[in-house]
This record gives C-alpha cells, structure tokens and sequence, in this order.
C-alpha cells in the first residue's frame, strides 16, 4: 500500500484504496477524480445541504408517524414507525425520483458515479437509506465528501441548481 508521502503516520490511519491516485498530486477540488464540476449544479454537495435533506425528510416522516400511531404514553411505537418510514420514504422517493423531497428543498440530488446518465436504482435506494438509518456511515467521508454510502453503493449526492 502505497503512502501518501513518507511523512505519514500510523495515526493517519489506513488509505482508503483509490483515496489518492497520485500521493504527490491530490486532486484541487471535491469530485475531481469523480469527473465532477467544481460548481454548480453537478458538483458534489456539501455536508450541511446534506444533513438539512436528512433533517426535513426525518420531521416529514416524523409527522406522519405521530398521526399514524395511537398516542400513548410509550413513545416507542412513534420511534419505530418514524424509522421504517424514513427508510421506505427515503428508498422510494431517491429510486424514483432520484431525490427525496428534503433534497429537492435544499437543492440536490442523488447520481450514480460510475454511469451518470442512469438512475440509482432499486438495490443502491435500499442500501443507501438503510446505511442512512445508522447515521455514522453519511458523517465519515472520504476526501471528495462522500458519505460511505455513497462509496459503498457507487453514488454521490450532487447539487441540482
């Protein structure tokens, strides 16, 4: 495994493989390995628009959950329903429409890397918004800004206008 210079430590932790394809010459810009545009719509998405998306569609799926669900005083039926809504209102709405509603009010959306001209598909939705549900996985980023759901399923979250 190659480093990225010979300053490095085992405290940087492990490369992530295809993190730098040159060590010496790391790329100028967030998605310019991707084939990305450095702005406007096309370029990658920040974490904050990111984070707002998930924040709009989790109180979306949380007001459907509350007049779905008898109120009780045991929250947790409330809990559960807002998370199997949240991943089939998340799975559903990027497979479709390749954005949730939360992304379409923050302006972005979700693309496939490796075939831009396609859609997400089922099988990414599904394992996207489950990985989503963890949280962890959207907040630990590679050096383009992708969430590892978006490494794992080969998709990035790009800005839309």
């Amino acid at each position: 495994m190659a480093r990225k210079d010979e300053h490095s430590t085992w405290l940087e932790g492990p490369q992530v493989p295809g993190q730098y394809e040159d060590p010496s010459n790391p790329s100028s810009y967030r998605g310019e390995r991707l084939g990305l545009p450095e702005a406007g719509p096309g370029s990658l998405a920040r974490l904050g628009s990111r984070m707002g998306a998930f924040l709009i569609d989790w109180l979306i799926c949380y007001a459907i959950a509350f007049f779905l669900t008898p109120v009780t005083p045991r929250s947790i039926l409330i809990s559960t329903a807002v998370l199997v809504l949240f991943f089939v209102w998340r799975t559903v709405t990027v497979w479709l429409f390749a954005q949730s509603p939360g992304h379409a009010v923050v302006g972005i959306g979700v693309a496939r890397v490796d075939r831009p001209d396609e859609r997400v598909g089922l099988l990414r939705a599904v394992v996207r918004a489950l990985l989503s549900l963890i949280v962890f996985p959207p907040l630990i980023q590679d050096t383009d800004g992708r969430g590892i759901h978006d490494r794992l399923t080969g998709s990035a979250v790009i800005r839309t206008r």
